[in-house]
């Protein structure tokens, strides 16, 4: 943009915040906020991921950052020089306070050392592997006798790796009905393994 100086025949070159049209749609239209989204959904993961270690908290949070920005847009205001952003900084502000959220419910909520013991993967042992792989395949089997919107779940959450509110618009419900879901699903398919396992040793 060209704005006139003192002297009329200088024009000084005045920059907007590089966003800035972006977050003015926005404010019109929500559905608009999608540009937003797009061109800093990988930054935000990436710096979610780095800091949490796990790609689906990491995805969760992400979820949480851009969702947040969208209801407080009405009070972003620009602040960096240009041809910066400020909403980038803004939107990293968000994603700063929303990881610190999500470490103080960690630390209030550790995992157990039973969890911690399933997250840890046994590769030194070649039976141990073989074990894994049967029982996978095992896990499968009982997976796809599930009713239809529980296999569905299962499928969305571990091969496509959705997030559970992912899952839930799929499914049309929401998201504490969709981790109910997950888990009774999960708690059949361990039940049917338990007894596969009885049966075989009878």
């Amino acid at each position: 943009m060209l704005r006139r100086g003192k002297d009329s025949t200088q024009s000084v070159l005045v920059n907007f915040d590089v966003d800035r049209t972006a977050v003015v749609a926005a404010r019109r239209d929500p559905r608009a906020f999608e540009a937003l989204y797009r061109k800093y959904v990988a930054q935000v993961y990436n710096f979610a991921l780095y800091e949490l270690r796990d790609p689906h908290a990491a995805e969760d949070l992400t979820a949480q950052v851009f969702l947040r920005a969208l209801d407080g847009l009405s009070i972003f205001r620009e602040q960096s020089e240009p041809p910066g952003s400020s909403f980038r900084v803004w939107l990293f502000q968000i994603c700063r306070n929303t990881l610190s959220n999500e470490r103080r419910r960690v630390r209030r909520h550790p995992a157990s050392p039973l969890e911690l013991a399933f997250d840890v993967a046994s590769t030194d042992d070649v039976q141990a592997e073989a074990l894994d792989r049967e029982q996978l395949s095992r896990a499968w089997e009982q997976i796809g006798k599930l009713p239809t919107e529980r296999r569905q779940a299962l499928v969305l959450r571990f091969v496509e790796e959705m997030s559970t509110r992912e899952i839930g618009e799929v499914l049309n419900r929401s998201e504490g009905a969709t981790r109910v879901l997950i888990h009774r699903a999960l708690q059949t398919v361990a039940r049917q393994i338990g007894r596969g396992s009885d049966e075989s040793r009878d």
